[in-house]
């Protein structure tokens, strides 16, 4: 039997899909996992067990970077000695700075490493780690930043998802439904100017139009503020946080204002959830940009760009797509026809496939 070790941490975006590869590969294969202490919060350790590493990011103080580089590579020793007590005999990386340590240790022991993507941007630690991987594992066939020399490694599959989403009943279409339920959700890293000014909107729509709205706080510091503001204007609401559960709450939803992060994109694209994409501008490599777009120009999403946010056009485009079924039909169908292949059994035959034959 293989041993297979999964290496992990730092957002949400990277974890959670790395408890969905542990889940395919434990029936068939040994697997251990390792994160951050940053990504362990996404993990469910009642599922889960894996074990801590403490990775320096070189360049977040640059007065330490001489400290840095020194524990960076005392990393690379540590990660060796794990490979080796373990037996393990492939490295599978689902891409952040602290993850590379294990790839360069497996280089060096000759073990297979396999790399995960899954944004639209190839990510830095993957780019380095890109030659002397087996595979890259990717949802976007056209992977920016992605050398053309390298094209026999990339392997795409349809997203990884949670096994709960699987489970969960997808989105169908209710024109009669009176009050709509919209989902405000910046994903793991949160979003406060989701906070600031959704918020806003919700309460100037919600004078025309009654709504449901379920709504991730990221600043708790708002959290009392936004609710005193939500009863005066008599909303229905709650207040959720961005956990491994999460998943629940996408029942019986009409339209999702979201983020740009590949987990949630790809949640609410199985489940049929029509969602305005407002990108983190912020994001590295602009890669939550780029997340948005691979639906977008499919038809599957409205996309916005924070810097271009217009409360008045926002809030018209609110109005609009609620009064213009056409619209939405179609990109409800749209995503009903990009996810129609993506099933548990699909995903779990393709991952076994791509490290069996390899």
């Amino acid at each position: 039997m293989k041993n297979i070790l999964i290496v992990t941490g730092g957002s949400g975006g990277h974890v959670i899909p790395s408890t969905s590869l542990f889940e395919h590969l434990k029936n068939k294969f040994s697997v251990k996992m390792v994160s951050d202490v940053r990504g362990s919060k996404y993990i469910n350790t009642e599922k889960f067990k894996y074990e801590l590493i403490d990775v320096p990011n070189l360049f977040l103080k640059p007065y330490l970077l001489p400290i840095n580089i020194f524990k960076y590579f005392l990393n690379v020793f540590q990660s060796i000695r794990f490979l080796k007590n373990n037996k393990t005999n492939i490295v599978i990386s689902t891409g952040g700075y602290m993850t590379f340590p294990f790839c360069l240790a497996a280089f060096i022991l000759q073990k297979k490493v396999f790399l995960f993507e899954p944004n639209s941007v190839l990510g830095r630690s993957n780019r380095f780690a890109l030659k002397f991987s087996t595979k890259i594992i990717c949802y976007d066939e056209n992977l920016r930043n992605y050398p053309i020399k390298y094209n026999s490694k990339k392997v795409i599959v349809k997203p990884i998802l949670k096994k709960e989403i699987y489970n969960l009943e997808k989105n169908t279409i209710n024109l009669k439904k009176e009050i709509k339920k919209i989902l405000i959700i910046g994903g793991s890293q949160g979003a406060s100017f989701f906070d600031e000014n959704i918020t806003e909107l919700i309460i100037e729509i919600s004078k025309k139009r009654n709504f449901e709205v379920i709504q991730q706080i990221s600043n708790n510091n708002n959290l009392s503020s936004i609710k005193n503001k939500y009863d005066k204007s008599n909303i229905n609401y709650k207040f959720i946080e961005f956990t491994n559960d999460s998943h629940e709450l996408y029942n019986g939803i009409d339209l999702a204002i979201t983020r740009g992060g590949a987990s949630t994109l790809s949640e609410l694209s199985f489940l049929n959830i029509p969602f305005i994409s407002i990108p983190l501008p912020s994001a590295r490599d602009n890669h939550q940009f780029y997340n948005s777009k691979f639906y977008y120009k499919k038809n599957c999403c409205w996309l916005i760009n924070q810097k271009e946010f217009e409360f008045k056009k926002f809030s018209e485009m609110i109005f609009e797509i609620f009064n213009d079924y056409q619209n939405y039909n179609e990109k409800f169908k749209n995503l009903a026809e990009i996810t129609k292949k993506n099933t548990w059994n699909n995903i779990n035959n393709k991952i076994i496939e791509i490290i069996d034959e390899n």
